[in-house]
Formats: C-alpha cells, structure tokens, sequence
C-alpha cells in the first residue's frame, strides 16, 4: 500500500538516525525545530528512520490532520542514508527505489571508457 502512495507536493527524508519512539506531536516538533520546515504543509511527506534499518515512520498533514505511517521491513533493511543529519528532499522516484531496497543518495557517475580500437 505505501509503495502506491503518490501524489506528494514534496518528500523529505531525515537522512539520519531518528527516535521512532516519537509519535505524531514530537515527529512534528522535529520537522520545525531541526529541519526548520513548516510540518503543516498539506501533502508533504517527511520521512524518519530508527537506529534499525528495517523500519521507519512517515508523517504527512493532510488539511484536517496528521497521518502517521509505520511500515516494518520483514525481510531485508532499508538502504537509509545516515551520513548528513538534515532533512533531504527526494523525488517520487528515488522514495519508490528507498522501499525496493536501493540506495537514493550515493548517486554514482557512469565510468567514462576509453575505447581506442574495435574487437
């Protein structure tokens, strides 16, 4: 059901280690005061994970609300960057290669050949 989740204005994702014990309230809290984002933008999607990379949280207002997601990773882990600790937007494309298990932030450049002959 998540991965069919579409349609977001914008996704941030907190490319760190975040306490998922926090629930709504404090997820938001942390939105404003360490991102310095505003949590009410309606469709946006702001995206935690804990110290295990087989979980995370996603917390999004939708206008009348907040709704709060919690998916758990049954087999395999999560490739969450942990290197920055801000807030780091992603696309809708990179979000769906998060939840198939691919990396979205280590962005490699094709290797330049030199070809000097043909076989």
């Amino acid at each position: 059901m998540l991965s069919k989740m579409n349609g977001f204005e914008a996704i941030y994702l907190y490319a760190g280690k975040s306490d998922l014990r926090k629930g709504i309230d404090g997820l938001a809290a942390l939105v404003k005061e360490q991102f310095n984002l505003n949590p009410f933008q309606k469709n946006v999607l702001f995206l935690f994970c804990g110290t295990r990379s087989d979980r995370f949280k996603g917390l999004v207002w939708e206008g009348d609300g907040f709704c709060l997601v919690y998916k758990r990773i049954e087999a395999g882990r999560l490739r969450w960057p942990r290197t920055q600790q801000e807030a780091v937007q992603i696309s809708q494309a990179e979000f769906q290669r998060l939840l198939d298990g691919m990396t979205i932030l280590e962005r490699s450049a094709v290797k330049k050949v030199d070809c000097t002959q043909v076989f």
